[in-house]
């Protein structure tokens, strides 16, 4: 080392011998716990910390590439793993919901009953229109394979289409019963029908919101890796909202209009 002088405090150990060139390393009032070559150049490093093995060429400068990464750092599948955990908490949010209405479906309080609420064939009518949307959500998913941008998003469009026609048969369905005097004020089973039914509303708004969103950069960028990705949890989450629904309609509206 021609010239080396060290003053501060060491947290860690250097990892090699500091090797110094024509101008040597100045380290002032900083803490190393890594190791530091230094070049021809020198290199001065006032009240700082380096916490790791910096590499200084010939004339002082920093080589960018010993600081970022060169390759993928995150594991493969990691974001559709990611996803399914999501869905997984998902379904622990439904199972308390359903588990609410178990205990509250029978308590009317001497209000209506669902019997004397709902209304089966339009329920039916609705519950089609999610089926048949999961059904063009497929469709969507075997252009995407394709890499066939058009259909693609022409099949998203059908999608959300009828995914907001569902929205909108439950909006009327609601609108219907507040306005009958059957509010979810009225007694534990209609608060637990309309906290059930309505959570899984908001789920199905908030993915017409994603569905459309990634159209949007579909169209704009393509069907890049990133896209395929993100279309790809928009359908598990999709036909995640399609299985809660065949558990709502069964156990709240074919069950809840038995005596």
């Amino acid at each position: 080392m021609s010239e080396g002088v060290l003053t501060g405090g060491f947290d860690g150990a250097l990892a090699d011998r500091t090797p110094g060139g024509a101008g040597g390393a100045v380290v002032s009032g900083g803490t190393i716990a890594g190791a530091v070559a230094v070049g021809a150049g020198g290199a001065a490093v006032a009240g700082g910390t380096i916490a790791g093995a910096v590499a200084v060429g010939a004339g002082g400068t920093v080589d960018p590439r010993r600081f970022y990464l060169t390759r993928e750092h995150h594991p493969q599948n990691g974001t559709l793993f990611g996803f399914w955990l999501y869905l997984m908490s998902d379904c622990l949010v439904f199972a308390c919901l359903f588990a609410c209405y178990a205990v509250l479906g029978r308590s009317y309080a001497g209000g209506p009953t669902g019997a004397e609420l709902f209304d089966l064939p339009l329920v039916a009518v609705n519950t089609s229109l999610l089926l048949l949307s999961s059904i063009t959500y497929g469709f969507s998913m075997l252009s995407m394979q394709r890499g066939h941008l058009p259909g693609t998003l022409i099949w998203l469009g059908i999608t959300g289409l009828l995914g907001a026609g569902f929205i909108g048969i439950e909006l009327t369905e609601f609108a219907h019963l507040i306005h009958e005097g059957a509010g979810p004020q009225r007694s534990a089973f209609l608060s637990s029908f309309f906290t059930l039914v309505g959570t899984h509303g908001l789920h199905v708004t908030f993915g017409i919101i994603w569905l459309i969103t990634l159209m949007v950069q579909s169209a704009k960028h393509g069907l890049i890796p990133e896209n395929r990705r993100r279309l790809m949890c928009l359908s598990m989450f999709w036909h995640f909202l399609d299985v809660v629904w065949i558990g709502v309609f069964t156990f709240v509206y074919l069950m809840g209009v038995l005596p």
